[in-house]
């Protein structure tokens, strides 16, 4: 049986550190309003359905790495340099995770939306 008590807490807490991330993360500032003017400019284009689909997912994938990449240098940090040499590695190793997605992402959107611009 589903208990919605602890359903609504899991949510609380998720929409909390979603909170968190959003406030403290620059990044993900930045790429939530690249997202925003993305969505705009399908609505101004009327783009198809599945440019839509695809569109949703990248932007999904890039506000997710971000997050993850969030999560990943906190539980860095608290280990530190000083205890290991790996965690500068960790931490860079996350942030090409974030930079490969996010450019897969632009490298989509200007394939998607080019025909609309230019064609």
């Amino acid at each position: 049986m589903i208990k919605f008590r602890r359903l609504l807490k899991s949510f609380t807490y998720a929409f909390k550190g979603l909170y968190k991330v959003f406030k403290e993360e620059q990044n993900l500032k930045i790429q939530s309003f690249i997202a925003l003017a993305v969505v705009a400019a399908g609505f101004i284009f009327n783009i198809k359905k599945t440019e839509w689909l695809i569109i949703i997912l990248f932007i999904v994938l890039v506000i997710l790495m971000e997050i993850v990449n969030s999560a990943v240098e906190r539980v860095t940090d608290i280990l530190k340099p000083r205890i290991h040499d790996y965690v500068k590695e960790i931490k860079d190793i996350m942030a090409a995770a974030v930079m490969v997605s996010s450019v897969a992402a632009a490298i989509i959107g200007l394939i998607i939306f080019w025909p609309y611009l230019f064609g």
